[in-house]
């Protein structure tokens, strides 16, 4: 029986001499007909660690190596498209401003008038024992 073959794409190499391989295929919805998207990830083992993410790449179907891994990498189709990072520069000229304390003074402003009002209750209770 032959071995499967399957392309997807690199998602994480994280593990020692472990790639997870996205493979995605598209179908027709049963109900709706139109053409979806379906994928599924597979444990692949890469004996060299060659393999980044990003990267697409062939496996194949192989004996268990362990728990998860029964595919082997065979090789590289695509490299990892270049993602371009911009860094931000702080700039060290400028001048620190004090952060405003907006939670503080709200705070403050609804502890006054609560004062005022506990104490105008405790006249009117004296007022009344009288």
């Amino acid at each position: 029986m032959p071995k499967r073959v399957l392309s997807g794409t690199v998602v994480s190499d994280k593990g020692d001499k472990t790639v997870v391989v996205r493979v995605e295929r598209r179908v027709k919805h049963p109900l709706y007909g139109k053409i979806i998207k379906l994928s599924k990830k597979y444990h692949a083992h890469d004996e060299a660690n060659a393999y980044r993410q990003g990267e697409q790449v062939r496996i194949q179907e192989c004996a268990p190596v362990s728990k998860l891994k029964a595919w082997t990498v065979l090789d590289r189709i695509g490299a990892a498209k270049a993602v371009e990072i911009e860094i931000a520069e702080v700039e060290t000229t400028m001048p620190e401003a004090a952060p405003a304390k907006p939670a503080e003074e709200k705070a403050e402003k609804a502890a006054k008038p609560a004062a005022k009002k506990s104490k105008a209750k405790a006249k009117d209770v004296a007022d009344a024992d009288a």
